[in-house]
């Protein structure tokens, strides 16, 4: 079964819209963007694309390539204080001069509509999600669609980076699911990957995941965006020759990604919920 996440993102985009003009509300997004990465541009550009969709306001902000970690900090505390801003997205990564750490815990909690703050991992951590990391919720969102049981199932995370891997395991963890995050230093990586009921890879490696890697019906879900050697698009698994041992399937394109960014929408209106309804989260 192929695990088509450009058709749940649709459909979840079109619910969205519904919800946000019933509501009478007008969330707006700010976006963040240092430098001219083209790959970080095209990014940005598809999310203001799906404002404009579902009735997100957006506004892009662009700053130089070698901006100070003081300027974009300027430019977030200007955000956290502007009360027409429900969301703040600032486009990752950021040049080497740039400190992301600070960055990211500049930006208002309640704002935090990428899930990236200190306290709303904590708070995934520990079982109460306010705002969950845009893939891995998205992720967890196609999981739901396909009706994929995650209770009692044994889910090995191959990554551990904070955007993906580590809030991914959370999200299995309180969804009852047996997590195992593997890793550069794990000892028989193959073999821990073999256990999984459900696979999920974040190493950046293409057509890393090989048939012999995959439980014969596992569920592999693949967030690697890579090229192999003719230059194509490509994940982390070698979708032609694992997909006939997997018994479901995330492609790429077409999988995860669109789901990453329909998250997105669907976090920044949340934002604009709870501060509407003066419950804005205070963490």
């Amino acid at each position: 079964m192929i695990l088509d996440g450009k058709a749940v993102s649709e459909k979840r985009l079109e619910i969205l819209k519904e919800q946000i003009e019933e509501s009478r509300l007008y969330p707006r997004l700010a976006t963040v963007i240092v430098g001219t990465d083209p790959a970080s541009q095209m990014y940005v550009r598809m999310k203001h694309r799906a404002c404009e969709r579902v009735g997100i306001g957006s506004i892009g902000i662009e700053l130089p390539e070698d901006a100070t970690t003081e300027r974009v900090l300027e430019t977030i505390n200007r955000l956290n204080n502007d009360p027409d801003i429900d969301g703040i997205l600032v486009q990752l990564p950021l040049p080497a001069q740039v400190d992301t750490t600070r960055v990211i815990e500049a930006v208002a909690p309640e704002k935090d509509v990428d899930g990236f703050h200190p306290c709303n991992l904590g708070r995934l951590l520990a079982g109460s999600p306010v705002f969950a990391p845009c893939t891995p919720q998205g992720i967890m969102t196609i999981l739901k669609e396909y009706a994929i049981p995650t209770a009692g199932q044994r889910a090995v995370v191959v990554g551990r980076s904070i955007d993906v891997g580590r809030p991914m395991a959370a999200l299995l963890l309180n969804a009852d699911a047996t997590v195992t995050i593997c890793h550069s230093k794990t000892r028989n990586l193959e073999a821990e990957m073999r256990s999984a009921d459900i696979l999920i890879s974040a190493v950046g490696r293409a057509k890393f995941v090989k048939p012999d890697m995959v439980k014969e019906g596992a569920t592999v879900i693949d967030v690697g965006i890579n090229h192999d050697e003719q230059g194509k698009l490509c994940g982390d698994v070698d979708f032609e020759a694992v997909r006939d041992r997997a018994g479901a399937i995330t492609p790429v394109p077409g999988g995860v990604g669109p789901m990453t960014i329909a998250t997105l929408m669907e976090n920044t209106f949340k934002a604009a919920k709870l501060r509407t309804c003066d419950s804005t989260v205070r963490l």
